[in-house]
């Protein structure tokens, strides 16, 4: 039967995932770093993804195409939802009784002076700053947003920074103007799984109950992959809080928020 599709230019996709998210039946996938439909049966011809891809890369066209099934989309959304469900065990790497050594939480207190370490374990450090050079500001560990448990203490009622991971060395006092007193959370929208941002966001957003929320990102397409995930994650949180937005140009300036 002629219906109305989505066609995907893989030239002029740039991976961002943004229409990955957007297309909630499912019917596009990330295949070698490109956009793809990967069945017509799962395209409902409405262009959800239309709007959300920054290149221009889908369009909509008329061509013969099976039909629509909603039953076959029903059923490949419970199945992901199967197996993000399934509870996912975490193998300690050898020598390490723990767990690996990069995902221990720990907060981090500051003042002018030193810098003290806690961790679980409780055991405490005292590092001697270097007044020749600008100290850092980060209040906890880890950072990288795959890495960061839900509810890690320090997310409590926190002002929480998502960045996209380039912007902290675009951008020269990254620490002093946007960490400083900030939980950070770090990423990047086109190499990691921007779905998985959005359902990591949506449980911290839930149950830390945050106190604002800040995203900084770069002057190029894919970036606005991780503010659509944060965005899609207040909604799905239901958060409303103060929210900040910041675009950091590839020179280093700061060019909005």
């Amino acid at each position: 039967m002629n219906r109305r599709i989505i066609e995907i230019n893989e030239t002029l996709c740039n991976g961002c995932k943004l229409c990955v998210t957007a297309c909630h039946e499912g019917a596009i996938e990330m295949v070698d770093g490109k956009a793809r439909l990967i069945s017509d049966v799962y395209c409902d011809g409405l262009g959800d993804c239309l709007p959300e891809c920054p290149t221009g890369a889908i369009k909509m066209i008329e061509r013969e195409a099976a039909p629509y099934d909603e039953a076959l989309v029903m059923q490949r959304i419970s199945e992901r939802e199967a197996r993000e469900a399934a509870p996912v065990k975490e193998v300690a790497p050898p020598g390490s009784p723990c767990g690996c050594p990069g995902m221990a939480a720990k907060a981090i207190r500051r003042d002018h002076a030193t810098s003290t370490t806690s961790s679980s374990q409780e055991n405490h450090e005292q590092v001697q700053v270097d007044h020749h050079q600008a100290p850092s500001e980060l209040s906890q560990w880890p950072v990288q947003l795959n890495l960061v448990h839900p509810q890690a203490p320090y997310l409590q009622g926190a002002d929480i920074l998502i960045a996209a991971d380039c912007t902290a060395y675009a951008y020269g006092d990254f620490h002093r103007d946007f960490i400083k007193g900030k939980i950070t959370l770090i990423g990047c929208p086109k190499l990691d799984d921007n779905q998985h941002y959005q359902e990591k966001l949506t449980d911290i957003f839930r149950l830390n109950n945050p106190r604002s929320i800040t995203v900084t990102r770069m002057q190029v397409p894919c970036c606005g992959g991780i503010v659509s995930a944060v965005r899609q994650a207040m909604l799905a949180a239901q958060v409303i809080v103060p929210y900040r937005e910041v675009t950091i140009g590839t020179d280093g300036t700061l060019l909005q928020g």
